[in-house]
């Protein structure tokens, strides 16, 4: 699609404000945020007496860094609405996570949060060059996770046409991609590829049809599959960053006359970014853990929360708030094998780098005795079905030496047949099959 610089009516007026007019309204929502939390949460009330601080001690944004992190077992541990500000039935309405490693986290709005969450996904929308009349094909899942409903309510409030399809039945996905002609989808980048397979096997060309732009989030996803959506499905593709604990999607998103990094809605959501291991504060553009405290959330604020991202903070560029890094992987997915870091996203870059590959991989990981061992599955692009043997051995072996050179550590290679690799068909990709004993 032909891509435009916003007219300054497309944009909030806080989107074009400056740093002194943003930083003086983070500071008067974040003093109510801590005195809502304060005054309200038991847990917040204990955890800050503990640290010795109290609301009124947030002088300057600065000061933030003297208040305790929450983190996702305090969710948990105050489950299910332990961490609400409102009574219940203040609440409009809950999400929550799969709990598949305990109990679930619950998160609640107020009809005030879900009109702020509506606010911001469709100002995202609008950053990803949505208008009023496009029409958004939402592919994310509804229910209990927050991707389905908070994409929907955003593109209702950008004035777009919404198809509600909601994860999985792919075939289908395709055939009303086909029919119905939208032209933004808003889907995980994994299940993205997904359907540009079945527009193949189909005999459709997904760089065909009716879709201009993907907004793709959910998932971690690396510049290289972004390139390789663009280039099947020849649409744009933005990323936009969220998670359930802070709001949903829609957190930040990317600018498309730029595709820089996604730009955070600073208004709502105070950023840090933090050395993982000893919890201080980095400079802006160094690497470290991503650190959010909510802004205007009333049924559930949530201050100094560790999202276990590791990114960067920005300046700006499209709009007057800064911006995130790309996510290049999340500190509790960080591998160590071998004594390296390793993060599948790297893995990710190798693959599809090369051109008779698909993006789709998998890492197994096993331990022979005191020693780890890596296998790395990718598999063939379609037209190479039947490959000989040598020259998929050719292919493993480049594979390995690119993971050895870059990354840092030996592996097995096994490259496979199209389509031989287990494919999502609801969202998230499962890429990383860690057997080692714990």
């Amino acid at each position: 699609m032909t891509v435009k610089t916003p007219a300054p009516g497309d944009l909030d007026p806080i989107e074009r404000a400056s740093r002194d007019e943003i930083a003086a309204l983070q500071l008067k929502r974040l003093q109510a945020t801590l005195k809502n939390a304060y005054d309200n949460v038991p847990h917040y009330r204990k955890a800050f007496d503990a640290k010795g601080v109290r609301p009124e001690d947030l002088k300057q944004l600065s000061d933030l860094g003297k208040f305790p992190f929450t983190v996702k077992s305090d969710l948990r541990d105050n489950y299910p609405f332990g961490l609400f500000a409102v009574p219940r039935e203040k609440v409009a309405r809950i999400h929550a996570s799969s709990g598949t490693t305990g109990k679930p986290t619950v998160v609640g709005y107020t009809k005030n949060d879900i009109d702020t969450w509506a606010d911001l996904v469709a100002r995202s929308i609008r950053a990803a060059g949505g208008r009023p009349g496009d029409m958004v094909h939402v592919a994310y899942g509804y229910g209990l996770f927050t991707g389905g409903l908070g994409a929907h309510y955003g593109a209702e409030r950008a004035g777009c046409t919404v198809i509600p399809m909601s994860g999985g039945q792919t075939e289908k996905q395709v055939q009303l991609i086909t029919d119905f002609k939208p032209n933004i989808i808003m889907v995980t980048p994994s299940y993205m590829q997904v359907l540009i397979e079945e527009f193949t096997r189909q005999g459709l060309d997904a760089a065909a049809s009716s879709l201009q732009v993907g907004i793709f989030g959910a998932e971690p996803w690396t510049e290289a599959m972004r390139r390789d959506i663009e280039h099947k499905a020849g649409i744009d593709a933005v990323d936009i960053y969220g998670l359930s604990e802070v709001m949903g999607p829609g957190v930040a998103s990317e600018c498309i006359e730029s595709k820089d990094g996604p730009v955070i809605w600073e208004d709502h959501f105070y950023p840090e970014v933090i050395n993982p291991e000893t919890g201080e504060p980095v400079a802006d553009g160094e690497e470290g853990e991503l650190v959010f405290t909510s802004l205007s959330k009333e049924a559930m604020p949530v201050i100094r929360y560790r999202t276990r991202d590791l990114t960067r903070l920005l300046p700006p560029t499209s709009r007057s708030f800064r911006r995130m890094g790309k996510i290049v992987g999340r500190s509790d997915d960080m591998m160590i094998i071998r004594g390296v870091n390793v993060f599948p996203t790297q893995v990710e870059e190798i693959v599809l780098a090369h051109e008779k590959l698909t993006g789709v991989y998998q890492l197994h990981i096993s331990r022979e005795g005191l020693l780890d061992t890596v296998e790395v599955h990718c598999e063939l692009q379609p037209q190479l079905r039947g490959l000989d043997d040598s020259e998929r051995s050719e292919i493993a072996k480049w594979v390995q030496h690119r993971i050895k050179t870059l990354v840092g550590i030996s592996t097995a290679v096994r490259v496979f047949d199209p389509d031989g690799i287990e494919r999502t068909q609801t969202g998230k990709a499962k890429r990383v099959y860690d057997k080692r004993p714990r």
